[in-house]
């Protein structure tokens, strides 16, 4: 008889090499099951949303969608990439949008890293670059952060991503801000870094949280003179759209071009592309959000510092926070209360915990909640 449990193969086995040494992405805490246990009042403070929310322009988008759900969307994104095009001043061609800038990063790996290749990336960088690395059979080669007592405290040294590149190396990684530490590095740093970049090794610079860090100019600047940039960004954080997973790439046409092999069809949905033309023609809301997040962030800054505690800079809408040996004592006992934080003990900083900057409201009632536990 077949077809039983017993019968069924050993799919480890048969899974390439690469992905039987793979671990999965670990998103944190099972959110929907703490909704359900703990109600409204839960403070979801571990993801890196934004509490202040979408456009309402945005959301009006979507609503008028609906009437055409039976449809597929639009394949080529046409729509939101003349709005992307026209507000960071590159051409259409340009352009990759994606399902969420982790589904970009992930295929940056399928297509220029393989078996024998290596890929660079920063320690303490963003897990889903080690994650593409390793799916794509690549060898990944992590550059040390700068120190601790660095004021960029463990953020990237551009010097050792540098030093680190060999012959085999095809992709680098890294983030300005910097997720999980919230660092950043300034425009100069990066166009001396790219001027010892071999034009034939991609670099790959993740602005996830760039609208946070305005005043320190973007990686955008530099692709004319670097056909090997790419540049990403999403509309998760600062926009408010995470929900909808809306992220695009920006490179040189013909390093799309290739890219655009692996894209799936219809992979940014319709109420995704219509929500996101809506929010960038939002400046004002966008505006108001960064300025919120701000204060807000150098409050919650603040506070952690009275109280001790070691907060790395941050130019995002969270911070890194040094507790020491009672972390982990300190994430449990938070969650207990409802406070969701998110540990770091997967990017190998135990003594830390990510904090999402929230609302006033959030941010008062995790301090409170910090001072009742002493």
């Amino acid at each position: 008889m077949s077809g039983g449990v017993g019968d069924a193969p050993d799919f480890e086995s048969l899974a390439t090499k690469a992905i039987r040494g793979l671990r999965a992405y670990d998103p944190g805490h099972d959110l929907v099951a703490w909704r359900r246990r703990v109600g409204p009042g839960l403070i979801e403070l571990g993801s890196n949303e934004n509490p202040w929310g979408a456009s309402p322009a945005a959301r009006a988008a979507v609503l008028d969608s609906l009437h055409a759900l039976h449809r597929y969307p639009d394949p080529l994104g046409g729509d939101l990439k003349r709005a992307l095009a026209a507000l960071h001043g590159v051409a259409v061609e340009q352009l990759l949008l994606g399902n969420g800038s982790h589904e970009l990063l992930m295929q940056f790996a399928q297509v220029f890293a393989g078996e024998g290749d290596e890929v660079i990336a920063s320690q303490y960088g963003f897990a889903v670059y080690a994650i593409a690395a390793q799916a794509a059979g690549a060898k990944l080669v992590q550059a040390p952060a700068l120190p601790r007592t660095d004021a960029m405290a463990r953020g990237h040294d551009l010097d050792a991503l540098a030093a680190a590149i060999t012959p085999r190396t095809k992709l680098v990684y890294l983030a300005n801000p910097n997720n999980p530490t919230g660092t950043w590095f300034g425009m100069d740093a990066l166009g001396a870094f790219l001027a010892r970049v071999p034009r034939n090794v991609i670099v790959v610079v993740d602005e996830a949280y760039a609208e946070f860090n305005e005043d320190a100019g973007s990686a955008l600047r530099y692709l004319a003179t670097h056909p090997n940039l790419v540049v990403t960004r999403t509309f998760s954080k600062a926009y408010a759209l995470a929900g909808l997973r809306i992220g695009f790439a920006v490179g040189d046409p013909r390093l799309i071009a290739v890219m655009e092999r692996v894209r799936e069809s219809f992979n940014v949905n319709l109420a995704g592309l219509a929500a996101a033309e809506a929010a960038l023609g939002d400046g004002a809301h966008l505006q108001w959000g960064l300025a919120r997040n701000a204060e807000e962030r150098a409050r919650l800054a603040e506070a952690f510092a009275a109280r001790g505690w070691f907060v790395h800079p941050s130019r995002t809408n969270f911070l890194l926070v040094e507790f020491g040996a009672r972390t982990s004592a300190i994430e449990h006992a938070l969650l207990e209360r409802g406070i969701v934080l998110r540990p770091m003990i997967g990017y190998g900083l135990p003594d830390c915990l990510r904090i999402t900057v929230g609302d006033r409201d959030e941010n008062r009632r995790l301090v409170a909640a910090l001072d009742e536990m002493g």
